[in-house]
């Protein structure tokens, strides 16, 4: 499938405005095309017990997991209060379980020109499932 990253950002722009963030007040959306085409979005989820929040990257690979796919082929992060908001540390890693580190990530906003990097870019000497079989 033909890589759109405007679809992608408008899909995480779309269900940011649904984040639950009454804590930070920092709306993130991300969208996550999966191996068979399908978009699959997640907002952030704050908690009072901040150890328990959600970030959207998350919640868009839980939604993924659920609709029956593995594969990220394409990722997009929307957030409210900056223009490009990388994925933490965490999601990263969360992100490499399934992507590949050429996986293109757009960081922006819908209808401006957004920042492309990889996934690779975004997390060099990750560390992966072959680790573990060394």
């Amino acid at each position: 499938m033909a890589d759109d990253p405007q679809e992608l950002l408008t899909a995480a722009g779309a269900v940011m405005r649904h984040a639950h963030v009454p804590y930070s007040g920092f709306s993130v959306g991300a969208a996550l095309r999966g191996q068979g085409g399908a978009i699959h979005a997640g907002a952030n989820v704050e908690n009072a017990s901040y150890s328990q929040t959600q970030c959207a990257e998350a919640s868009a690979i839980g939604v993924m997991v659920a609709a029956g796919e593995t594969r990220i082929t394409a990722i997009a992060i929307v957030a409210e209060k900056l223009e490009h908001c990388p994925p933490c540390g965490g999601c990263r890693q969360r992100l490499s379980e399934f992507a590949a580190a050429d996986t293109p990530v757009y960081l922006g906003r819908p209808g401006s020109e957004p920042l492309r990097t990889t996934l690779g870019e975004l997390l060099p000497l990750a560390f992966g499932s072959g680790a573990l079989s060394s």
